[in-house]
């Protein structure tokens, strides 16, 4: 079935325009999604040597690989390869998503296999990172001289320098990237803050079914759910490989092809997509999700609006996304 924005906007909406259509959408978003705001985060020890760590290349078997290296300032925190080389000289599993905004998450990575940002660091050291064990690690940040800097953020710790440590320390500065965007201040009250094209955007993302899945703070980010209950995702993607998805972790039947769903927060600039990253272009992306998840063929007016609503999603580069005394490399 093809579904065209006006039909959307006229059968549940009902026409309206200007300020007097803004309060309801205004009030069914604010309840759907809520509102993120920039950090406040004063600059703590612990987020300092988050900060120092997240970027040092020397904490790797290689000794130039560190976590910002799958997470770019100019691709919004992402990866624009579809997969990113690790410290071993392999290639990640699934695509990169974006570290900003992720630390809210009750679950990080595509199957929803770790539980927090200081989980999700810690697993890396012998991950991404490449060290045999988790002991090696705390000897090369041993070697690197880091023992003073975990006393001064971690000064009731018996033992400051820790893999535990490491992974708090990680959340601590990942935490602090937080990027409000016009839909933010839309939903604070500025009328102005999005376009007529964005404002319709946003009533047929709800309308259609987006936000079933695609809400919180984030639009995502929350859930796990199946890649496809409408269609076989790879018919629309055109994925070289078939992905099991948590399947391929617990082997049972009801975890084939459920993913976590991604949030959608500065989705506009973190391309390409899917946990493949399959797809390279946002409009795709869009009509792919309306196929395999909805089973609904979108117009090109349809598309055009959503694609402009996600725009409105994104927010600025956080300024200290960036090694210590830098500034984010664009």
């Amino acid at each position: 079935m093809k579904i065209s924005a006006v039909t959307v906007l006229i059968t549940a909406l009902g026409v309206a325009s200007g300020a007097s259509a803004d309060e309801p959408l205004r009030r069914e978003a604010a309840a759907l999604f809520g509102a993120i705001k920039a950090s406040t985060a004063a600059a703590s020890p612990e987020a300092e040597l988050g900060r120092a760590l997240f970027w040092d290349t020397r904490l790797s078997l290689d000794g130039k690989t560190a976590c910002a290296s799958c997470h770019f300032a100019r691709d919004w925190g992402a990866d624009r390869r579809p997969l990113s080389p690790d410290a071993r000289g392999a290639l990640t599993s699934r695509h990169s998503p974006t570290v900003f905004n992720s630390t809210a998450q009750p679950m990080l990575r595509w199957l929803g296999d770790r539980k927090s940002a200081a989980d999700q660091a810690e697993g890396s050291l012998s991950g991404s990172l490449g060290f045999s064990s988790r002991e090696a690690a705390l000897a090369k940040m041993n070697e690197l001289k880091y023992a003073p800097a975990f006393r001064a953020a971690f000064p009731q710790d018996a033992e400051p320098l820790s893999t535990r440590n490491y992974g708090r320390a990680l959340a601590a500065y990942q935490a602090t990237l937080t990027t409000p965007a016009a839909f933010d201040r839309f939903l604070s009250g500025d009328d102005g803050a999005l376009t007529q094209r964005q404002k319709a955007g946003l009533r047929a993302f709800i309308v259609m079914g987006c936000a079933h899945c695609h809400n919180g703070p984030n639009l995502g980010g929350t859930t796990l759910q199946k890649f496809g209950p409408a269609k076989e995702y790879w018919l629309e993607t055109g994925s070289q490989k078939i992905d099991q998805g948590r399947f391929s972790a617990t082997k049972k039947e009801e975890d084939r092809y459920v993913f976590r769903v991604p949030m959608l927060r500065n989705v506009a600039k973190t391309a390409p997509y899917f946990h493949d990253g399959s797809v390279e272009r946002l409009d795709r992306a869009v009509r792919a999700m309306a196929s395999v998840q909805l089973g609904r063929e979108l117009d090109d007016t349809a598309v055009a609006e959503i694609v402009s609503f996600l725009e409105a999603l994104t927010g600025e580069v956080p300024s200290n996304y960036a090694p210590p005394g830098q500034k984010p490399a664009m």
